[in-house]
């Protein structure tokens, strides 16, 4: 800048000024201050000490030492942009700052003339926008300014409402003087200040203290700025917002009826503790027949069963964590041996719960499940809880037990099978093969059972008897029924391509013709696959044909799959609910006779005489009598004998691949 020659300045031009303006000399120590800036600042001329520079102390309390020190050396004019004074009323102006050497009463000085940011307009429409956009953020946002050492060099007023500092008291202050000294506020902080160390910006909720101790929260997002080494907190107050959050999720949290925990919270508790490897017991209490004793004992508004039943578990189990699952049953978390849990039983009947001076007639089922020796994750807990509160009343209650070693490993391979079983049906890692079915009058193979296989690589070799029940309890009897059919239909068209007449049949359950759009999917799968309905056939159990009897929806999918040339076989006849009442009704073509029978035939002459029969009650109704099992040639001697169409089994042949029937079909047996 060119070198100004000192201009003449007296107190009389300096009120004429537009804009306030005060004279300081080349120490900092103020000499003039005009009526304009009292009226702006609200500092009277006596307000600024005589033994220390204006920029040390009320106005310039937060500028940085080297804006002063730019302004007392300069022999020049500067401008100084957007810099922030301290009112008498600890408020923070945003000022631009015109400065230029002068003469004042025989001194050497400098003027000063502050002009108000938003007093200022520029034509530039980028630098406007801009303008626009800061004066918007200071108007709804916290700001603070930090430098390189997370020290605060900037603030504006919305922060200090918020957090009750005062300028002169912030500024120069330490970023962790923002937050509360608890251990998650100093690893908001750390972890903040990490991220935008490294250049990153940080966004999240933040939980921040103010000056004076209170706590508040903010929606916070830090922004490094590279080019001076400085960081920009962006904040909004959502202290009312998160508030209501707490409160509602202490809503969700806790049963307002005792106070417990719920069972939200209970699973929250037990992941964190298995976190922690933290031993203990998960006891599972449970009143019996609760609504019957509810219905009895009629409590009047001040009492309640469930209330009475919660003060005793809170008495006994002191120290203890407790949640309340539903209306009847709670459960503890505790480190108390199994001894002194069980004890709880004796406990109530010495403190029973009275009604009108009447104890209530109250009996609990309880389950003891260990951590880690006993199941390893909450969902296992509970339903190890669910299977042993079941065998104790089906032992007549109140008693609290554990299940046996064998018992858990049963869970816990069923959860580990329901786990595995999600992934192979996503790789699609089952297997179909297929069982064959002879012909007695021709010796030939007319038809093949599909038998889903799994050999899964963790748990290894997974039965039907086991994968089945565990599939129907999960819901993903769908999926391998779905997985199977469409096996089922892409091997019956490639046989039919190569000249082997086949029938395929597979099992279905009744849950999944529960679905009423279980005939439409099966009906697409036909056409997407382009197999011809006839050559597939369902197979159903005894207790599916009984619910299909009395459910409408059930049997018009049952006769629209007939329709289309779908046959039904009875599958287990003569193991479950035998009617003759749904033979008639159901669109049935084979009965099937159960493997339990072909095999004590031999044995037993009753159950010959059994099978006998049930052969000649099928030929009476036309249908066709398939027996499975047939593991011998003397139970094949007899059942030809006795008329049986069909047969299935060993004898015939075990369970085996595509090919292999392919090569057994060419045969006569």
């Amino acid at each position: 800048m060119k070198k100004l020659q000192l201009h003449k300045v007296t107190k009389e031009l300096l009120n004429q000024t537009q804009f306030p303006s005060f004279i300081i000399n080349k120490r900092g120590y103020l000499l003039e201050w005009s009526s304009a800036c009292e009226n702006l600042f609200g500092y009277e001329e006596q307000d600024f000490s005589s033994q220390s520079a204006i920029f040390t102390e009320q106005l310039f309390s937060i500028a940085s030492p080297h804006i002063y020190e730019a302004i007392l050396n300069s022999n020049v004019a500067l401008k100084l942009e957007s810099l922030q004074l301290v009112t008498k009323n600890e408020q923070l102006l945003e000022m631009a700052l015109m400065t230029s050497p002068c003469q004042f009463e025989e001194q050497q000085g400098i003027q000063i003339t502050c002009i108000p940011m938003k007093n200022i307009r520029t034509f530039q429409h980028d630098n406007d926008t801009l303008i626009h956009l800061k004066n918007s953020i200071m108007s709804y946002f916290m700001v603070v300014t930090l430098d390189y050492e997370g020290l605060i060099t900037q603030c504006n007023d919305l922060f200090l409402k918020t957090s009750h500092w005062t300028p002169k008291r912030v500024i120069g202050k330490s970023f962790w003087q923002l937050f509360p000294k608890s251990p998650t506020g100093v690893q908001a902080a750390e972890e903040i200040w990490e991220t935008i160390q490294k250049g990153n910006v940080w966004q999240g909720e933040a939980e921040k203290i103010t000056k004076d101790g209170m706590l508040y929260w903010t929606d916070l997002l830090a922004i490094p700025i590279t080019g001076n080494r400085s960081f920009l907190l962006i904040e909004k107050d959502i202290t009312n917002e998160k508030t209501i959050q707490l409160q509602l999720e202490k809503i969700a949290y806790i049963d307002t009826e005792t106070g417990f925990m719920n069972v939200h919270r209970l699973e929250h508790s037990i992941n964190e503790m298995i976190k922690e490897e933290r031993r203990f017991s998960f006891v599972y209490i449970s009143i019996d027949k609760f609504y019957t004793l509810k219905g009895l004992s009629e409590f009047n508004a001040a009492q309640s069963l469930a209330r009475d039943f919660a003060k005793r578990i809170k008495m006994y189990f002191q120290d203890s964590t407790v949640a309340r699952i539903d209306a009847s049953d709670f459960v503890v978390i505790t480190p108390l041996p199994e001894w002194f849990i069980q004890g709880f039983l004796s406990y109530l009947q010495q403190n029973p719960i009275y009604n009108d001076n009447i104890a209530v007639p109250l009996s609990i089922s309880g389950s003891i499940t260990r951590f880690p020796e006993d199941q390893l994750t909450f969902a296992q807990m509970m339903k190890a809880s669910v299977q042993t509160i079941t065998n104790v009343r089906k032992a007549g209650g109140n008693s609290i037990m554990s299940l046996s070693n064998e018992a858990h490993k049963a869970l816990s391979r069923q959860a580990l099978i329901e786990k595995r079983l999600l992934l192979a049906l996503d790789q699609k890692n089952l297997n179909v093969l297929y069982q064959p079915q002879l012909d007695m009058h021709t010796g030939k193979i007319i038809a093949a059972e599909a038998l889903v296989r799994w050999m899964d690589e963790e748990i290894g070799v997974v039965t039907p008897d086991e994968l089945i029940p565990i599939a129907e309890e999960t819901g993903l009897i769908h999926s391998i029924g779905s997985f199977v059919l469409e096996q089922a239909c892409q091997q019956a068209l490639t046989w039919q391509d190569q000249g082997i007449s086949l029938k395929i049949s597979i099992n279905v359950s009744i849950r999944e013709f529960r679905d009423k759009n279980m005939a439409r999917s099966i009906l697409e799968t036909l056409e997407r696959t382009k197999c011809p309905a006839n050559l597939i056939q369902i197979e159903i159990t005894e207790k599916f044909a009984l619910e299909a009897e009395s459910e409408t929806a059930i049997m018009k999918q049952m006769r629209q799959l007939e329709q289309e040339g779908i046959v039904f076989v009875l599958d287990d006849f003569g193991t479950g609910y035998a009617s003759f009442r749904y033979m008639q009704l159901l669109p049935l073509k084979t009965v099937k006779i159960d493997a339990t029978f072909i095999r004590a035939m031999t044995q037993s002459e009753k159950t010959e005489q059994l099978v006998r029969g049930i052969i000649q009650l099928a030929k009476s109704m036309q249908l066709i009598v398939l027996a499975e099992g047939v593991e011998t040639a003397e139970q094949f001697k007899l059942l030809k004998d006795f008329g049986c169409d069909l047969v299935q089994g060993y004898y015939v042949c075990k369970p085996t691949t595509a090919n292999d029937v392919k090569g057994l079909y060419h045969q006569k047996l």
